[in-house]
């Protein structure tokens, strides 16, 4: 009876192993798949071409968009929305990967800028940026430089530095190279 009993404990061991085996494989595999490069970048950079020309060809106002804006830019957020006061918005992660949006919209800026721009307030100061004067607004979230001209605020705001709002604010134009 006992080696009956003992052939039955190295199955289990046996079984134990090849399931342990199979599991093994399985996460090799699943390892494999699932991106583990801290270096990776998981945001995924969005074509927002189309959704400009629409929103140009829709819009009461000139709707800006950035040109060779430098390397490491990626949008992530494009919308139109002609039903809210003709809003356009274009998100992007910065290469320092704070977040940077344009907004535009024919609302009136003073509900407008500091709904965009998360609460920011006026400063009273200014910067000028590529010869265009925009006001410096201030917030909890999000710091924006805000301007209105031609029937429509443009908000440039987020979570980056001044310097880095300026940059888009500089690369802003209203006609896209497609």
């Amino acid at each position: 009876m006992g080696g009956v009993a003992g052939m039955r404990g190295r199955q289990t061991v046996r079984g134990m192993f090849q399931s342990l085996g199979v599991i093994m494989v399985a996460a090799g595999v699943m390892y494999l798949f699932i991106p583990h490069d801290e270096h990776a970048d998981p945001v995924k950079a969005k074509d927002y071409r189309v959704e400009l020309l629409t929103a140009q060809r829709a819009a009461p106002y000139p709707v800006l968009a950035p040109q060779d804006l430098g390397e490491g830019w990626k949008a992530t957020v494009v919308s139109y929305k002609r039903e809210n006061a003709d809003a356009w918005q274009l998100g992007f992660l910065s290469p320092d990967t704070q977040y940077v949006a344009v907004h535009q919209s024919t609302a009136e800026p003073g509900k407008f800028a500091p709904k965009v721009s998360q609460g920011a307030k006026a400063t009273g100061k200014t910067q000028t940026v590529g010869g265009l004067v925009w006001q410096r607004w201030e917030g909890p979230k999000y710091d924006a430089l805000v301007r209105t001209e031609g029937g429509a605020t443009t908000v440039v705001t987020g979570t980056a530095s001044f310097e880095r709002l300026a940059e888009m604010a500089g690369s802003l134009r209203s006609s896209q190279k497609v």
